[in-house]
């Protein structure tokens, strides 16, 4: 489908718009935390991807080729911005998850702590650097591997690992604070 879409079969290049339109969405509106930012995001980096298909060679997965036009859109809206990305929790857009009411043997109760935990989470989530955000996001949220991370980031696998480290231990100290001063 990618050859067909090099040689401009319209339909095949939508196929792959339509096959990676909500990953791209999903890991924007992650690294953004604001919809609009995520859909410009989207929508710059499928632009991207029409205008520079010939040049995608095949040595990597499209999907890792995406991430990393979407990767730069999001810093470049960052720095644009010269902001931090700390939207409030309140203008997300909230997605009921049915997996939470799945097990029968879930509490009210265990569901509203996890709840509180993601939004603490998300809180320091999204205190994180731009740069330590995206690398957080690939390898733990989106669960590619630190090689793969490196290539999408153009960091080398130690730069990764390094960065990873340092995005943990901030998350681990913002929720330590937070919860230590029972400020949830």
């Amino acid at each position: 489908m990618i050859e067909q879409a090099k040689q401009g079969d319209r339909k095949s290049l939508a196929q792959l718009v339509k096959n990676y339109e909500q990953t791209i969405y999903n890991f924007a509106f992650k690294v953004c935390r604001n919809k609009d930012r995520a859909e410009h995001a989207m929508q710059e980096t499928f632009i991207s991807m029409v205008k520079s298909l010939k040049q995608f060679s095949g040595k990597s997965k499209l999907s890792t080729w995406l991430y990393t036009i979407v990767s730069n859109h999001c810093l470049m809206q960052a720095r644009s911005n010269k902001s931090k990305l700390t939207d409030s929790i309140d203008n997300e857009e909230t997605y009921f998850d049915e997996t939470e009411f799945a097990e029968w043997k879930v509490t009210p109760d265990q569901i509203a702590e996890n709840n509180e935990l993601k939004e603490l989470l998300d809180r320091a989530i999204q205190q994180l650097p731009a740069d330590y955000k995206i690398v957080f996001l690939l390898r733990d949220v989106e669960g590619l591997s630190t090689e793969e991370t490196g290539k999408i980031v153009e960091l080398s696998v130690p730069a990764v690992k390094s960065r990873l480290h340092r995005a943990r231990a901030f998350l681990r100290n913002e929720l330590n604070k937070v919860l230590q001063d029972g400020k949830a």
